[in-house]
C-alpha cells in the first residue's frame, strides 16, 4: 500500500513538473512575442519623435533667417522717408546692434534696375554703406534671373538651390506678390557657412538633439543639390558619410512671399516676428539633414534593448522553473527522509523490543522455579548479558549519530596504533563472527605509522565495517578479509584500511546512497536483517572528521570492498609516542 501511493505522489510530482515546464514554455513564446510587439512600437515611436524634434529644428532655422531676412527688409514709406541706401543701411544696423546671429550673412548687396539692366550696390559690413560693385562670378546665374524676371515683368524663379544665396524683392506702395507690380529692388544676402557651421547649427543642436548637455546623434548637413559638398558634419575626422540616417530633414527653405508681406506690414515690432512654417518638412529646403544615434542606430538601440528584456525574461522563467524543481526535489527528499526516519523509529523499537522481551523473559523465568537451577541461572544469566550489551550497542550508536550530527564526531586527538584497533575490533566481534561461520583472514603491515585521532570513534568505525561484513556478505561465502597497508598520496603518508568480503554486493544504484543515515538497501529490507541504518554513516562521519576518507567497491555476486584511508599522524607525535612507549 505504502509502495502504490509512492509511486502516485512521483507520478504527480513528474506531471506537476511537465505542465510547469510547459506553462514555461508558453511563457516563453508569449513573452517572445510580447517583447517583439513592445520593440517595434518603441522603435515606431523613437523614429516618431526623432523625426518630430528634425521637424521643430528645421522649423527653427528657418525661422532664423527669415526673422533676419524680414528685420533688414525696409518698408517702402521708409525708403521714401530716408532713401533707398540709407534705409536699408538703418535696418541693418538696427538688427545688427540687436545682437542676434548679427554675423549670419557674410555678403549684403542690393541689385536695382536700370535702363534695362541690373546694377549691383553692395554693402561693406564695416562701414555700413552701400557703393557700386561689379557682378561677382559666383552671382551671374542670380543675375541672369533676375533680369529674366525683370523682362516679364513678374515674380519669376528665386536663386538656385545649390547657393547659400537669398534675394528679397521690394515692390510698390500697393505691391504685393503676384499683384503684377514689379519688383523696385532684390535685397541680395549670402548666408554665411562657417558661422551657420560653428554657431547657428551648434545652438540648435544643443537645444533639440541633446541629452545632459551632450549631443546623442551624430549629424550630416549637405546641400541638397551638390550631396558631395558638406555644410556641417558633427564628426569632422569621420572617414564615412552617413549612409543609413535614422532620421532626415530639409533645410534653408525661404518663404519669400511672406517675407515680403511681413515687410510690408507696419511697425518693426511686427516685422521681428518669424512667418509661421509647418512642423513637418515639406521637403523643399536647400540643405539636407541626416541623424544616426551615436550607438549606431535606433535600430540597433531597439534590438540591443530587445535582446536585454529577452535575456531578463528568459532569466526570470528559468529561475521560476529552478525554483520549482528545486522545490520539488526538496519536497521530494523530505519525503524521503522522513519515510526513512519512521524506518528508522520502526527498526529501533524493533531492536530495542527483541533484547527487552528476552530479557523480560530471562527475569521472569529466574523468578520463578528456574531460580534454584544454578545451570539455569547461569543460562540465563549469560542471555541477559548478551542482550544488554546488545542494547549498549544500540544506545551508543545513536547517541554517537547525534553526537555526529552536533558536529562531534571525534573528541581527544592522541596517536593511536591501527593495529590494536583492528585486533580490539576482532575480538569485539568474534561471537558475531562464530554465530555465523565466518573465516577471517587479516593482513597487517609491519610497523604501520600510527593515526592521529579519538580512539574510541576509530574502533567504533571499524566495528561498524566489521558488523556490516557479518550481516551482508556471509551469503553463500563466510569469508572476511581484514588489511591494513601504508599508503601515500598527494596529502602525505597515510593508513589504508580494507575489510572485504565475498558476498552478494551491493546494487550499483544503491552504492552512492549506503553513507546516508537511515538508508537501508533492498535486501536488506527484504530478507529483514536487522539494523538501524546508522551504521556506514557514522563510519563515514568518523573517518571524515579525523580527515580522512571512506568508499565502497562492490560487483554483483562478487563481494563488497570497503576502503578506509586515514592521515598518519605527523613524526613528532608519533616519536613522543615511541618514547613513552619504550
Amino acid at each position: 500500500m505504502d509502495m502504490e501511493r509512492s509511486k502516485q505522489r512521483d507520478l504527480l510530482s513528474r506531471v506537476s513538473l511537465a505542465f510547469l515546464g510547459l506553462l514555461c514554455c508558453v511563457l516563453a513564446i508569449l513573452q517572445y512575442h510580447w517583447i517583439g510587439g513592445i520593440s517595434r512600437a518603441e522603435q515606431e515611436r523613437l523614429e516618431s519623435g526623432l523625426q518630430s524634434t528634425l521637424n521643430r529644428f528645421s522649423r527653427d532655422f528657418n525661422a532664423e533667417i527669415a526673422s533676419a531676412c524680414i528685420a533688414l527688409l525696409p518698408t517702402s514709406s521708409l525708403i521714401d522717408a530716408m532713401g533707398r541706401d540709407e534705409a536699408y543701411a538703418a535696418r541693418y544696423a538696427q538688427w545688427r546692434d540687436a545682437g542676434i546671429h548679427g554675423k549670419l550673412f557674410s555678403h549684403m548687396a542690393l541689385a536695382v534696375p536700370q535702363n534695362g539692366t541690373i546694377a549691383l550696390r553692395t554693402f561693406d559690413l564695416e562701414t555700413r554703406r552701400f557703393a557700386p560693385a561689379d557682378w561677382p562670378e559666383a552671382w551671374t546665374g542670380l543675375r541672369d534671373r533676375l533680369l529674366g524676371r525683370l523682362k516679364r515683368g513678374a515674380p519669376g524663379p528665386f536663386a538656385p538651390e545649390d547657393t547659400p544665396l537669398i534675394e528679397l524683392p521690394r515692390f510698390g506702395h500697393q505691391g504685393k506678390p503676384g499683384a503684377g507690380i514689379p519688383e523696385q529692388e532684390w535685397l541680395i544676402l549670402e548666408l554665411s557657412p562657417g558661422y551657420v557651421r560653428t554657431a547657428l547649427i551648434p545652438e540648435l543642436i544643443q537645444r533639440h538633439l541633446a541629452v545632459g548637455g551632450r549631443p546623442e546623434y551624430e549629424t550630416e548637413i549637405f546641400v541638397r543639390a551638390i550631396p558631395s559638398t558638406l555644410i556641417y558634419q558633427s564628426a569632422p575626422d569621420a572617414k564615412q558619410r552617413i549612409g543609413n540616417p535614422d532620421a532626415s530633414v530639409t533645410l534653408f527653405e525661404i518663404s519669400h512671399p511672406e517675407i515680403s508681406r511681413r515687410s510690408a506690414e507696419g511697425p518693426a515690432r511686427d516685422r521681428r516676428r518669424a512667418p509661421p512654417i509647418a512642423a513637418a518638412d515639406s521637403g523643399r529646403g536647400r540643405w539636407q539633414m541626416l541623424v544616426r544615434h551615436q550607438a549606431g542606430s535606433l535600430d540597433a538601440i531597439v534590438a540591443r534593448a530587445r535582446r536585454r528584456n529577452l535575456a531578463v525574461s528568459a532569466a526570470l522563467l528559468l529561475l521560476m522553473l529552478a525554483t520549482v524543481v528545486t522545490l520539488s526535489r526538496l519536497s521530494r527528499q523530505a519525503h524521503q527522509l522522513a519515510e526513512l526516519q519512521m524506518n528508522f523509529v520502526t527498526s529501533v523499537s524493533h531492536e530495542l523490543r527483541t533484547p527487552l522481551t528476552v530479557i523480560r523473559t530471562a527475569a521472569f523465568n529466574l523468578k520463578g522455579r528456574l531460580g534454584s537451577n544454578p545451570a539455569q541461572v547461569e543460562r540465563y544469566g549469560n542471555l541477559i548479558q548478551q542482550e544488554s550489551e546488545k542494547l549498549t550497542a544500540l544506545v551508543e550508536q545513536v547517541l554517537r549519530f547525534a553526537s555526529s550530527r552536533a558536529g562531534r564526531a571525534m573528541r581527544e586527538r592522541q596517536p593511536v596504533a591501527v593495529e590494536n584497533l583492528i585486533e580490539e575490533g576482532l575480538q569485539s566481534s568474534r561471537a558475531a563472527f562464530e554465530d555465523h561461520g565466518c573465516v577471517v583472514e587479516k593482513q597487517v603491515e609491519p610497523g604501520l605509522p600510527r593515526v592521529l585521532g579519538d580512539e574510541m570513534a576509530l574502533k567504533h568505525a571499524i566495528q561498524n565495517l566489521f558488523d556490516n561484513a557479518v550481516k551482508y556478505g556471509n551469503d553463500g561465502n563466510n569469508w572476511i578479509g581484514v588489511s591494513a597497508t601504508r599508503v601515500a598520496d598527494a596529502a602525505g603518508a597515510a593508513v589504508e584500511i580494507r575489510v572485504a568480503d565475498r558476498g552478494p554486493g551491493i546494487p550499483r544504484d544503491e552504492q552512492k546512497h549506503i553513507f546516508d543515515p537511515f538508508f537501508r538497501g533492498r535486501r536488506a529490507i527484504q530478507d529483514q536483517i536487522h539494523g538501524t541504518g546508522l551504521g556506514l554513516n557514522l563510519v563515514k562521519e568518523i573517518v571524515e572528521a579525523h580527515g580522512g576518507t571512506v568508499w565502497v567497491k562492490s560487483e554483483s555476486m562478487k563481494g563488497t570492498e570497503f576502503i578506509v584511508r586515514i592521515p598518519a599522524a605527523p613524526p613528532e607525535p608519533q616519536d613522543e609516542f615511541a618514547h613513552s612507549s619504550g
